[in-house]
This record gives structure tokens, C-alpha cells and sequence, in this order.
């Protein structure tokens, strides 16, 4: 193995937090990451991390070599790709992480499509709900609907998150259509889990916000089953428009309080400050902004 192999290496134990997280992503044996990692201090002449029994911390040395070496592998990774610039030289493994519903219902064809372009790439997808540790978990890209609150990944607005409150004309014809916030009180929701409460936020023709408590007759962490709840008459549903835009487009789903202004939120591409963008994944961002744009497909079907 080369220096800028062994200097891979290393910052991959860093970034994983582990020689065994490390051994995973790269798919080698952990005593193999172990003999390079003592191979590269030996070389260097120095201790480049602290083991414990129970974690590994970088030395001072190592923190420096640490920083030194991704700007060094940055710069190569650039060059080489500015030098190959072209088709043909895209490839390796796009691993990325997507919330379920938004990947299964419209990503497909864009990596379909993404996928044509470039045959030479592989991919490795993880379309999950769970708050991915990219770094930890070895993965490069991800796609977060939200507001972003960690300050070690840089981040790329895709494009603009929009909800709707929503039953069906069966739930609304036993129970009565909302006309106001107030009367949500009599009304029975269904609830995305994952969120941190079940307040409904609303936001009056006077730019006034309200935090509505809502009753809750179910719960899950997935808003495609949601959907199909609320459709068969088991309450309101608060949902993104990318999942409820087909069933309310069919009228099997009818929008309510239209007089209220929900929240936006924005989905973005993210990836860890700490480590070089590949072009493979650079040029997928780019193609996930320009398909999906400020006016989804999805808005525009309603």
C-alpha cells in the first residue's frame, strides 16, 4: 500500500470513530486496519492516535496529520477528476441515504435516469426515516427534509417542502368539515410519530401563529400508511404534499383551513464538511436541483 493509501485509511478511522467502524465500511479485516494504522506511525515516527480498551482518541500529531491529510486527499481527488472530466471517468459507489416515502416515491426515476447516464456507477441506497450519521455509517450524501441543525454538514437546497391538512369526504361528511382552528378540538388526527409533538401550527390572515393540540387515534413513523389511514375515514391528516398529492388529485382526499398558511420546509442534499465531495455525487445534487426545482411536479398536480 502507498502513503496516500495508508493516509486514506487513516482519515477513514478518524471519521468513523472506530478501527472496527472503519474495517466495516472499507469491507477489510479489522487487524488489517490495525497493522496499517501502526504501519503509518511507525512510518511517520510518531503516535497518531490514543487506543483505550473502550474508544481511541487522535493525539495532537494525529489531529494535525488528520487535517493535513484531507486537504491532501481533497486536492487529488479534484485533480484527478478535473484531468478525467469526462463521462466516461464517473464511477464508484453513490451511497446515499433518503426518508422513505420521498425516495420510493420520487427518486426512482432519477436514478433511473442518473443511473443511464453514468453506467459505470453503483449504488448503495438507504431509504429510512433515521437520522443517518453519515460520517459513522461511512455514507457520502443524504437527503433531509427539515431544519438542519448540524453544523458539521454543508448542505444544498433541493427544493421546497410543503404541507396540507387533509381528510377524506367520508370523514367529513360523519363528522363534520373544520371551518376554524377551534373546531379541530372535536376532530381525531393521525399522526407521523417522528415528529417531536402533535401540535399543529398554524398561521392566521394576520400573520399570527397557533399552536393547535390535537387528538391523536394513531401513530406511525411512515406517512404513506397515513395516508391510506386517512383515506379509509380514521381521521385528519397533517402530510408533505410529495405523499398526499396523488390521493388528493383523485379526490379520495379533500384539503381543509385552506384559509391558514402551514410552515415550509425545505429538502436539501447534505454531506460531512470533513470530507471531499466526490464529482459523482457533486453532479447528482446538481441533477436532483435542476429535476426537482422551487415548483415540484408534485405541487403542480394538485
Amino acid at each position: 500500500m502507498g502513503q496516500l493509501e495508508d493516509m486514506s485509511m487513516f482519515v477513514r478511522v478518524v471519521d468513523a470513530g472506530s478501527i472496527t467502524k472503519a474495517a466495516a465500511q472499507l469491507d477489510i479485516a479489522k487487524s488489517a486496519v490495525s497493522r496499517r494504522l501502526k504501519d503509518l506511525e511507525t512510518r511517520l515516527g510518531t503516535q497518531l492516535v490514543n487506543r483505550t480498551t473502550r474508544k481511541s482518541n487522535l493525539t495532537e500529531a494525529g489531529e494535525h496529520y488528520y487535517q493535513q491529510a484531507q486537504r491532501i486527499l481533497g486536492a487529488v481527488n479534484a485533480l484527478n477528476e478535473q484531468t478525467s472530466g469526462v463521462k466516461t471517468h464517473i464511477e464508484g459507489t453513490v451511497k446515499m441515504t433518503a426518508p422513505l416515502s420521498f425516495g420510493l416515491m420520487h427518486l426512482s426515476e432519477l436514478i433511473d435516469e442518473y443511473a443511464n447516464d453514468y453506467p459505470k456507477l453503483t449504488f448503495e441506497l438507504d431509504f429510512s426515516d433515521r437520522q443517518v450519521d453519515l460520517v459513522e455509517e461511512g455514507y457520502e450524501l443524504a437527503i433531509r427534509i427539515g431544519e438542519l441543525q448540524n453544523s458539521s454538514y454543508q448542505a444544498r437546497r433541493l427544493t421546497r417542502i410543503r404541507f396540507v391538512i387533509c381528510a377524506s369526504p367520508s370523514y367529513l361528511s360523519e363528522r363534520g368539515t373544520p371551518k376554524n382552528m377551534q373546531d379541530l378540538a372535536n376532530h381525531t388526527f393521525l399522526h407521523y410519530s417522528l415528529r417531536k409533538d402533535s401540535d399543529l401550527e398554524l398561521i392566521d390572515e394576520q400573520g399570527n401563529k397557533h399552536h393547535i393540540p390535537t387528538h391523536s387515534k394513531m401513530k406511525a413513523n411512515n406517512g404513506q400508511f397515513l395516508i391510506e389511514m386517512a383515506v379509509k375515514g380514521h381521521g385528519i391528516v397533517f402530510m408533505p404534499t410529495f405523499i398526499a398529492y396523488e390521493t388528493l388529485a383523485r379526490g379520495e382526499l379533500v384539503p381543509i383551513l385552506q384559509q391558514y398558511q402551514l410552515p415550509i420546509m425545505n429538502a436539501y442534499a447534505i454531506y460531512p464538511k470533513s470530507r471531499f465531495l466526490s464529482q459523482r455525487c457533486r453532479l447528482l445534487i446538481d441533477f436532483l436541483a435542476e429535476h426537482l426545482g422551487d415548483e415540484p411536479y408534485w405541487d403542480n398536480l394538485l
